[in-house]
This record gives C-alpha cells, structure tokens and sequence, in this order.
C-alpha cells in the first residue's frame, strides 16, 4: 500500500532503519542475519524502516518482521519499483529519488542498523556517517559486522585517520555488533545506558 509521506502512520516507538543489500546472490549467512534482525525488531515492538524491497537482505528482514506481526515501513524510489520488487504488503512510501529516499528514512529513524551490502549499502552509510562527522545528527550508528563483512571499511577508515584526513574522535561515530542479538543488546536500555531518544523531525 503506497502511500503520500504525509499519510505515513504515526509510530510512538523505536523505529530502527536497516541499510542491507538487495542481491538474491549473496551468501545464505547474510540473508538470515536480516531475517533474524527483522524478527527481533518486531519481537521488540520497534518498528523497521528500510528501503521498501522484496529480494535480497532487504526482502528477507521485512517479511520476517511482518509475518511476525511487527511494524514495518518502506521507502522506495519510483524507478527501483521493478528491479528491487516493491513489497507492498507493508506500509510503503514511492519517492522520485534515492535523496528523498535516504532523507525520508533518516527522518522517519531513532537508530541505523547497517547490515551487509554493496555499493548502495555502503553510499547509505557514509553519507549518514558524513552527516554525523558535521554534526547535524547524533542518532546512534551500528554495523552489524556479520562474520567480519565490515572489516575493511572499518580499516579503510583508520587509515583515512592515519593519513590526517579524518580526525580520531570520528572512530567514535558508530558501534559494532558481531551478532543480531548484540546489535539488539546495543539499543536497548540497560543499567549502564540511557535509552535512545526519539528525535524523528
């Protein structure tokens, strides 16, 4: 059901936005992590937010939240309708383009999960990155590093700050969680954290 951005539901909860590839190829290992990551936010009560299609990690994490009963919602840009299959039987916002697309995730968000991808995953994060190195967010980042995948972006990184490009305290910009269950551990309040605030616009 695709619906105007001003329609989209009100949502009182944690809405958690997954980035994750959208490739029917990738390793089986992958594709569950996002299954499992669905299932967990709607066991949760926390609503997903991610980028509206129905193949690859993307498909898998909404359709396990849905089948379990949890809020979901999608964005998607018009033209990706066909190539990523819109899976409308959640709720789901068409925009025009991929700037609305990661405007209106990042709005609708309290928390980034960045679970495996390509091209696209990674232009997801970095801009969000980007965004947080200029301090125009401070909502909290976390890659879900399945089986190392994030590795070398993270040594990509140390070695941007080793070359004086990139200060230390960016480091600091995101988390890591090897598994589902210490991502989910890392937004939920415990004794020595404070719980995520809620500063959708």
């Amino acid at each position: 059901m695709s619906l105007p951005e001003s329609r989209i539901a009100p949502f009182d909860g944690l809405s958690v936005c997954l980035f994750c590839g959208s490739s029917d190829a990738a390793d089986p290992k992958y594709t569950r992590a996002a299954a499992d990551f669905g299932l967990a936010t709607a066991q949760a009560g926390w609503r997903l937010v991610y980028g509206g299609g129905g193949v690859g990690l993307m498909g898998a994490s909404a359709r396990a939240a849905h089948e379990a009963g949890g809020r979901v919602l999608g964005v998607m840009p018009g033209f990706l309708r066909s190539r990523e299959r819109l899976f409308d039987e959640v709720e789901t916002l068409v925009v025009t383009s991929m700037h609305e697309r990661k405007q209106i995730m990042y709005d609708q968000s309290d928390a980034f999960v960045v679970a495996p991808g390509g091209i696209g995953t990674l232009e997801e994060v970095v801009e969000l990155l980007s965004w947080k190195r200029l301090d125009l967010h401070g909502k909290p980042v976390i890659f879900l590093n399945v089986d190392g995948f994030w590795d070398t972006f993270f040594d990509l990184m140390r070695h941007s700050v080793a070359s004086g490009f990139t200060p230390e305290t960016f480091l600091r910009a995101w988390t890591v969680a090897d598994t589902v269950e210490q991502a989910i551990d890392q937004m939920t309040p415990g004794p020595d954290t404070m719980p995520l605030q809620h500063d959708r616009r």
